[in-house]
């Protein structure tokens, strides 16, 4: 049978419309080859966004904990150089008592003496004077020989999670700042002076902090799970603004955060002992959850101090270190 044209005869199709097929023909396979192609272009357009994103944000997160560190540094610093005199010759023995050096020792002891009854009143100490009067909201710092944790705690009792990401400076960082909680009270005065004219610390002072991945901050608290770790760095440094502390290890084991109806044992909700029933409830519960004896006993009226960061073995769980104090 014949082919027939637009005209309905038979015969070969023109050249004109040969020509006009194939280019239809041939748009029709572009615009499937494009259809085709478009899943690929979207894909490599999402992946070269997100390496460009990554790579900012992984420079961006280097700057930052770099900056951290400068001003963690630049803290110590201000903090070591307005040190006041200690002499380099006193020695002492694991309860404080002067073992060398004892002629220095009363002159310091007395030096103080003179300063305290110059200025009755509790008075900041001088290392920590400027820092202070840059920012109020410092309660004190936190040390631990042997280990990154040296940095200023901070509370601010209207809004306890004000530092959860500033720094000292109230300037936006991940690390944030260690943050004393609000039902804590760090204390005005000196335990030497029996707190007059100020106020004694609460029975329980809690530290929180962050688990960085970095080790800043809380980062590395959960070392204290190995036994020999613990061991090896049982005191714990922290002064208020007025006077210098030293805590013991006592008790080291996870927790979590409950839901408040929950009837368990809550740590984050002891501060103060009042009574004999307080304290040797929150006692018998820490010694019993502790990983491990870390043969320090305690009593009622004992001070204490406990830090606290977030630990993932369950939902809210936290990681938990908590000192007596010795000094």
């Amino acid at each position: 049978m014949k082919q027939r044209n637009r005209n309905g005869k038979g015969g070969r199709v023109p050249l004109f419309l040969q020509r006009k097929r194939k280019k239809r023909k041939k748009k029709q396979r572009q615009k499937q080859r494009q259809k085709q192609s478009l899943p690929y272009l979207l894909c490599a357009i999402v992946f070269a966004g997100a390496a460009i994103w990554l790579g900012g944000y992984g420079i961006f997160t280097v700057w930052q904990s770099r900056h951290a560190h400068k001003i963690q540094e630049k803290l110590r610093s201000m903090k070591k150089a307005a040190t006041v005199f200690v002499p380099s010759e006193i020695q002492y023995d694991r309860n404080g008592f002067p073992v060398a050096g004892v002629d220095a020792f009363w002159d310091n002891l007395f030096r103080e003496i003179s300063i305290m009854e110059r200025n009755p009143a509790p008075a900041v100490m001088p290392r920590y004077q400027s820092l202070y009067e840059i920012n109020h909201d410092m309660a004190g710092w936190l040390s631990i020989e042997g280990t990154v944790i040296d940095y200023p705690v901070m509370q601010t009792p209207e809004d306890e999670n004000y530092y959860l990401n500033l720094d000292f400076y109230k300037q936006p960082d991940k690390n944030g700042c260690l943050i004393l909680d609000t039902d804590s009270e760090a204390g005005i005065g000196t335990k030497d002076c029996g707190y007059a004219d100020g106020s004694a610390p609460s029975t329980n002072l809690i530290i929180h902090g962050h688990t960085m991945k970095s080790g800043d901050m809380f980062g590395n608290l959960q070392l204290y799970a190995e036994e020999k770790y613990g061991k090896e760095h049982s005191r714990i440094c922290f002064d208020s603004l007025y006077e210098e502390r030293v805590y013991e290890l006592i008790a080291v084991f996870y927790s979590q955060v409950y839901y408040e109806k929950d009837e368990v044992f809550k740590y984050y909700k002891f501060f103060q002992a009042d009574t004999e029933e307080e304290f040797y409830e929150w006692y018998r519960n820490i010694k019993a959850m502790s990983l491990y004896d870390t043969g320090v006993s305690a009593e009622f009226g004992d001070e204490f101090i406990t830090l606290s960061c977030c630990s993932y073995q369950v939902e809210d769980g936290r990681f938990v270190v908590v000192g007596k104090r010795i000094m």
